[in-house]
Formats: structure tokens, sequence, C-alpha cells
């Protein structure tokens, strides 16, 4: 992500699928026009990076010029739409190409056809590099579309927020959730995850979600994702993990407004971490944080044995057992330390001392982030 003034932008569109598009408008528009040269007109100040990379695709002759117009103020469109520099020269009887970074409302188009009407030109066509569909108001046609996109603020590539981000290569789309900070909370058997999930929720006003509670949840009240996921539980199979994803949107989406969230219990593999970052994306979202907390085996063992004693569970009163899921956890689920460590998200905290000790261990790493 990148930071803007007040705002963060999340990566959008590649610089190669921008080479793309405007490789493709150019030949589309060349094949139109045959030997006819174009007067090809720029809408700055966006429309400058556009054109340049345009024209050099062009594999015709063309003649360049450019207008410019205002009709942003901050990340608003405005209605009224001042036209700042004019034309110099004599357009009549020829074919103009009205070239734009981006059209959304199409608010700047009801100018841009009133100043060429009065030139007298043979054609006026319209084409843009991006185009939202969801915000066009107007009737004109627009004849080359490079990228359709969502209604969402975009910076880059010549478009920019309050004067920064148009020497940006890329386009970036602005997120929305930025304050939101979500975390994996990790460890092993008995290293008092869920002691330390309370704590943190309440000190940052996070989510809690638990796989193993939005399990019992969708089960019990006999949901449609608890339903087929105890259909594989009964065969003995495991649940699919695009049915466990599909879980967690739901409860992210009972939480629009969360601060954040605290995901317990999940991911176990790669491919389930790879499943949270795109789901996160798709919130227009992030994971910032894997934080596993680090105890010695031979800890864990004895405190799930104490714990056995009051919990009534058969799985923390067999010493084989216990190391058997402690086994288990590092060989199924430790790998994705390397995961999140390639993205510089890996947090390990000793979770040896009283619980207040490791909750401001904990915190330091929040804090942090």
């Amino acid at each position: 992500m990148i930071q803007l003034h007040d705002k963060y932008f999340k990566p959008f569109v590649s610089a190669t699928q921008i080479d793309r598009a405007l490789t493709l408008l150019a030949h589309n528009m060349a094949k139109d026009l045959g030997d006819e040269i174009p007067v090809i007109v720029g809408v700055l100040n966006g429309a400058f990076m556009v054109v340049s990379d345009f024209v050099k695709k062009y594999p015709k002759p063309c003649e360049v010029t450019f207008v410019k117009l205002a009709s942003y103020q901050g990340m608003q469109s405005t209605n009224n739409v001042a036209q700042l520099i004019g034309l110099n020269q004599d357009l009549t009887g020829r074919t103009v190409i009205v070239l734009e970074d981006i059209i959304d409302t199409g608010n700047t188009l009801v100018h841009i056809h009133e100043v060429f009407k009065n030139e007298s030109v043979k054609a006026l066509k319209i084409a843009t590099l991006f185009f939202k569909p969801d915000a066009y108001k107007q009737d004109f046609k627009l004849h080359y579309v490079g990228i359709e996109i969502p209604n969402k603020f975009i910076v880059g590539f010549g478009l920019d927020y309050n004067g920064l981000g148009r020497n940006l290569p890329e386009v970036y789309q602005i997120k929305e959730t930025e304050h939101m900070t979500n975390l994996v909370l990790f460890g092993p058997p008995g290293a008092g995850k869920g002691t330390q999930a309370n704590f943190l929720k309440e000190k940052y006003n996070l989510v809690h979600i638990s796989t193993g509670d939005v399990f019992r949840y969708n089960i019990k009240n006999e949901t449609a994702l608890g339903t087929l996921a105890k259909s594989f539980i009964d065969k003995g199979a495991l649940v699919p993990d695009q049915v466990t994803i599909d879980m967690l949107n739901a409860e992210v989406e009972k939480n629009a407004d969360a601060n954040g969230f605290i995901f317990d219990g999940f991911p176990r593999t790669n491919a389930q971490a790879e499943s949270l970052d795109k789901l996160m994306v798709s919130k227009n979202s992030q994971i910032n944080a894997m934080i596993a907390l680090e105890v010695e085996d031979e800890i864990l063992v004895e405190r799930l044995l104490e714990r056995g004693k009051t919990s009534g569970r058969a799985d923390d009163a067999d010493e084989s057992i216990i190391r058997n899921r402690v086994k288990e956890y590092y060989d199924k689920t430790a790998i994705l330390k390397d995961y999140y460590a390639n993205q510089n998200k890996y947090f390990g905290v000793n979770g040896v001392g009283s619980i207040e000790d490791i909750t401001v261990r904990l915190s330091a790493v929040i804090d942090a982030l």
C-alpha cells in the first residue's frame, strides 16, 4: 500500500495491464481511421501520461494537442467544469480524438462536446483509458474504452489525489478501511491463545473469530454452511477450505464496522492463508500480522496436564496424546511461519510467564503495527 496525504491506496491496475490496454486502444483506433491523420486531444492534467504512452504506440501519423479542464476537487467530481486552456489551431474538417485518462460521471464530456461543436470538426470521437460505467450519467457515446473499473477513487498514471500520485507508473485504488487491524493469533495447544485473545479483543476493540466457535455455531443452528460442513464431518472427511472461508466471510460481514479481527484457528495451511488474504482484499483490507505464542514443549505438556484435571477433556489428560497434538501442530501448521515471514508479517512472542506479562508482550507488537 501507499499513503498520499491522509489516505491509503492499494495496488489495483499494474503497469503491464495499462500497457496492454493502451496498445489495444491504439490498434483499434488506427484500424478504424485507416490513412486519415487524426488530432489527438489530451485533457489535462490527468491525461498527459496516457497521451504520451498512447502516441508512441499509434502506428500511423497523428497530431497531438491539449486542453485543460477542471472537474475535480479532492476526491469529488464537481458538476461545474470550466475550460482553462482552449484550442489554438483550426480543426475544421478534421477528425478529433479526445483522449481521457478516466471518465466517470461524464460531466467533462458536456463541455468537450460544446467546445468541438463550435470548431466544425469532421468527427469527434471519445477515447478513455479508464471508464466507470456505474458512475456514468451522460448519453454521449464512448468510442474506445481501455479498462472498465468499479466506481472507486483511483490514483496513479496521471491521476492524483490533491496533487499527489500522478507520477506513479501503475494505478492504485483507495483503501476504505485503512484503520482496520487484522491479526492471525497462533500457537501450539496450551499456548494460551484463547485467554490472550479475550484480553486483546477488549483492549483493541477487535472481533475475535475462533474457527471452532464458528463451526459449532453454524452446525448447531443448522445454517446452510453448517449443514454442508456437517455432511463432510459425518463422513469422516475434511471440510473443504472454501466452506470454512464462506463461514469466515459471513462473520466478517456481520461485523463490517469492526476495527479489525483476531483470527484464531485459521489458517492452518498455506492454501488457507492465501484464501484468507483474498477474503480480506475483497473487503478492502489485509492481514497485518501473524502473532505466534512460542512455548517450549515440556511447558506445554505440563500446562495441558494441569488443565486436564479440571477441563474434562480426554486429550488433556493423556501425555502421549498431548505430545502428538504438539507434534502435529509443528508438522502441519508451523509452516505458516515462513508464509507470513516472507511478507514481513510474522511476530514470535514469548508465551511463558504470567498472563499479564504475555499480554504486555503481545500489546507491544500490536502497538508497533
